[in-house]
Parts: C-alpha cells; sequence; structure tokens
C-alpha cells in the first residue's frame, strides 16, 4: 500500500546543483538576493503560507534555533509567495529576526526554479535547501506540506558542511 501524496511529492534541486540566484523582496524598499551571501552557508525554507499552523510552528522553531545556525556562520532564509505586507506582519507577531522573502510577483517564480512550486494550490511547498558557501545545493529535501520537517536535516547538512562534505 502506498502514499500517493508522498510518492508525488516533487523531487527538488538535487545536491550538487548550483543554486539558481534570485533576488526577493524582504521589505517594501529592500530585496535580498542569494549572491550576497556567497562565502557562507545558506539555508532556504520554503514554505507554503504565512499564518498556517504548520508554517507558524516550523519558521518558530527555526527562529529559536537561530544561534545553532549563526554557529556554522549559516543564513537563513524564509521563502513563500505571500506578499510583503504579510510577511511584515507575520513575522512582527511572531517574532521572527530572520528575513522573509515574497515569491510573490512573478508568483512562484523562484519556487519554480527551485522545483517546489505547488501549482494547484498556488503555492510554495514545504521544502528546504541547504547551500554551501560556494553557492552550491548540498541537501534538499520536500516535507508533506502538512508535516513540520523540523531542523535535524538542516543541522546535519550544516554539520557535513563543516566535515568538509
Amino acid at each position: 500500500m502506498t502514499d500517493t501524496a508522498v510518492d508525488n511529492r516533487p523531487v527538488p534541486l538535487p545536491p550538487g546543483t548550483e543554486a539558481p540566484e534570485f533576488r526577493l523582496p524582504s521589505t517594501p524598499d529592500q530585496t535580498v538576493s542569494l549572491g550576497e551571501f556567497r562565502g557562507r552557508p545558506v539555508i532556504l525554507a520554503f514554505y507554503p503560507e504565512d499564518w498556517s499552523p504548520v508554517c507558524s510552528d516550523q519558521l518558530a522553531l527555526y527562529q529559536e534555533l537561530l544561534p545553532e545556525f549563526q554557529k556554522f556562520n549559516a543564513e537563513l532564509l524564509g521563502i513563500s509567495v505571500d506578499g510583503i505586507w504579510s510577511h511584515l506582519a507575520f513575522a512582527k507577531d511572531r517574532n521572527l529576526h530572520f528575513p522573509l522573502l515574497a515569491d510573490f510577483e512573478p508568483k512562484g517564480d523562484v519556487s519554480r526554479t527551485y522545483q517546489v512550486y505547488r501549482g494547484t494550490e498556488g503555492t510554495s511547498e514545504r521544502a528546504l535547501y541547504v547551500i554551501d558557501a560556494d553557492g552550491i545545493v548540498r541537501w534538499s529535501y520536500v516535507s508533506p506540506v502538512g508535516i513540520n520537517p523540523g531542523a535535524d536535516g538542516i543541522l546535519r547538512a550544516l554539520e557535513g558542511l563543516e566535515e568538509g562534505g
């Protein structure tokens, strides 16, 4: 017996792939590009929607773990198709202190590039990427949309980078 929801999850960009460059708004008058972080690891946390219970829990966990990520000199970037104003209100309400980037217009463009856009729903998958200092994907994972993937995979991938893997 198979679970078709799991079997039909998209396949994210695999390890060894050069991470596609992007520039997305983080505030009404500021943008963030992946290239700005060259020389240090980057965690991309694609998530379906601001305000949903699972997204709220997932991003709150990452906020708690920011000091752990920073031990690896890693930058965390949250990405969803929600607009900037939603991100700003959500970050303030949830006390998030890392950039939430709006993959809003053209809707889902970066999510599509990273192969994690949910076309039927018009949202992003719940997907994680760890990108090394040279801009290469070193770990990627797509979680079932209703399940918080936690941070163990991220931390293992960051440890692997530190060990040269």
